[in-house]
């Protein structure tokens, strides 16, 4: 799978420069301890090619629909379906239909995983599991595409714990963290270490230029600059990004202005519509 067939919002691992910044990590223990809200709600993201390294690409195009539910008693849901439209002279057009929903509770124990992925609407993988943290780590149940288990260490963050950890950091005003994420991407036995830069507050005043705006439940809420950039865990010494995904994020997990970074090429996703939900009752 491509890294162009994958958008995530657990949103990064350069210890070096962590150490030469003077920047300490985010403490391992779940963000749930500290009262993090997030909204449900329903995005959808217009993607288009904002910058080209590779004078063979051509276009692309395409579209990210997100959909984030859930509250504390129930765990939190997230699906996503991103369809990608690349035009290279040198490949010809290729069309991505990536199809994910992913499931977490409010203690960062529990995570399950599907995703199906059509490049010209042909499959080429079907990815499906489960993990649960324990007290040694996280076992990791694979369904497909093959069948095994596998244990994670014990400082890796799901998604949805990840996203409240970059909420914590940038209200206590950190810049930088780090933090290994298992998501279940790509054939489900991904882990990549996270770097996560954080700028300046946004002031609520200034309005942003996308579906966000006039939003009286984003009126008084915080934002700020985040880049996320992931690193394969299985590399070694000094590396280059795998991707990397720069948004405005709220307090309350809503991302606008999105740039996805796959080094050759950069992808730009304006909010186009923005649905935000009452968050459903307990069962």
């Amino acid at each position: 799978m491509k890294s162009t067939d994958r958008i995530g919002f657990s949103a990064f691992a350069v210890l070096a420069c962590l150490v030469a910044a003077g920047f300490a990590p985010v403490a391992t223990a779940p963000a749930s301890a500290q009262v993090v809200p997030l909204a449900s709600h329903r995005a959808v993201y217009d993607l288009k090619l904002s910058q080209s390294r590779k004078a063979s690409l051509q276009e692309v195009r395409g579209r990210i629909l997100y959909d984030f539910t859930g509250n504390a008693c129930d765990g939190y849901t997230t699906q996503v379906r991103q369809v990608t439209d690349m035009d290279s002279g040198e490949h010809g057009p290729s069309l991505s239909d990536l199809r994910s929903t992913m499931w977490e509770d409010d203690a960062g124990k529990n995570f399950r995983f599907t995703s199906t992925n059509f490049v010209n609407q042909q499959q080429s993988v079907e990815v499906e599991g489960t993990a649960k943290r324990d007290a040694a780590g996280i076992e990791v149940e694979l369904k497909k595409p093959v069948a095994k288990t596998f244990r994670l260490a014990p400082a890796t963050a799901f998604p949805t714990d990840h996203l409240r950890r970059v909420i914590v950091a940038a209200r206590e005003g950190k810049r930088v963290f780090e933090l290994p994420v298992y998501d279940g991407s790509e054939d489900g036995e991904k882990i990549y270490n996270t770097l996560t830069v954080i700028g300046d507050p946004i002031p609520p005043a200034k309005q942003p230029s996308d579906a966000a705006a006039g939003k009286p439940e984003l009126a008084n809420a915080m934002r700020w600059h985040v880049r996320v950039s992931y690193f394969d865990q299985r590399g070694a010494g000094e590396q280059t990004p795998v991707y990397a995904i720069a948004f405005e994020l709220y307090d309350n997990g809503i991302s606008g202005a999105l740039t996805l970074d796959y080094n050759e090429f950069e992808i730009a996703g304006a909010m186009s519509v923005l649905e935000i939900r009452a968050a459903p009752a307990c069962k």
